[in-house]
């Protein structure tokens, strides 16, 4: 047997331990999952993404960031590293959100919106490549852009234009070979929607408020591919508050299909913010 079909063979085995039965599905349908984190965090974006592609019902619970909440004990002993979100299923507690995300994907493999390719090694390979530069090679430039540009003045503190000069210089790499590959495959990773996109879309939600938006609408490209997955109705219900955190959380589809509801249009750190 080869190496790649031996991997392949433990991610497949992977999955099955991972799959619900008929019972564990219905205590997730009554119970839901925790997310501790906070409506405008990327990373807990980035994971309510994922929830409401699948259909799923979560608790959310609100860390506040301002008060350095994510600092204390109580916040610390979910996460050492003070970092949100914290996601709880039942007795498994995880951290950091596309390890989240992927576990989510995983579990739920056979309901909602598909968000892993299993079928061959080359397509696993390939979406866990793409997962691989999107966070290596894509946030690095893309987080600091939001920082500097979005986050610091929420804070009262003022952008660092060399900073974001910087970034800007290396983003623009990153997406001109974005740009190629769009030109072969409609998503990076395939011709479908997949966690790569998921994971980008954080940032980029941001960064359209932002200057920074002009490197993305310069690409044509890279511009449909971005106008496509922000126009997600679970993406936009991820980054709504009130239906996504605030609100009375809707009833499970029990066709195991995505949310299907109208959605506002998605708040940026420049709305009027929750008190």
């Amino acid at each position: 047997m080869s190496y790649t079909n031996h991997l392949s063979m433990d991610y497949r085995r992977l999955v099955a331990k991972l799959m619900p039965s008929r019972k564990r599905e219905a205590e997730v349908k009554k119970l839901g999952y925790k997310v501790h984190g906070h409506p405008f965090s990327t990373a807990t974006r980035r994971v309510l993404a994922v929830l409401l592609e699948k259909g799923l019902l979560y608790e959310p619970i609100t860390v506040d960031l301002k008060s350095g909440e994510n600092k204390r004990e109580a916040f610390l002993s979910l996460n050492p590293f003070g970092q949100v979100p914290v996601f709880e299923d039942e007795n498994v507690k995880l951290f950091e959100s596309r390890a989240i995300t992927q576990y989510i994907a995983y579990l739920h493999s056979a309901r909602g919106t598909q968000l892993l390719s299993l079928e061959s090694d080359e397509t696993l390979a390939t979406l866990t490549m793409w997962m691989e530069i999107e966070a290596h090679q894509f946030d690095p430039f893309a987080s600091r852009l939001t920082s500097e540009q979005v986050i610091k003045p929420l804070y009262g503190l003022e952008t660092d234009h060399t900073v974001v000069k910087e970034n800007e210089a290396g983003l623009e790499k990153v997406l001109d070979v974005y740009e190629k590959r769009l030109g072969e495959s409609r998503f990076l990773a395939c011709n479908t929607f997949s966690l790569v996109d998921l994971h980008h879309l954080p940032n980029l939600q941001y960064l359209l408020e932002t200057p920074t938006k002009r490197l993305l609408e310069n690409r044509p490209r890279v511009r449909m591919w971005v106008d496509e997955i922000t126009g997600r109705e679970a993406w936009k219900m991820a980054c709504d508050q009130e239906k996504s955190w605030f609100g009375k959380q809707r009833k499970d589809d029990t066709t195991g299909k995505a949310f299907k509801m109208p959605c506002e249009q998605a708040k940026s750190w420049f709305g009027k913010q929750r008190k």
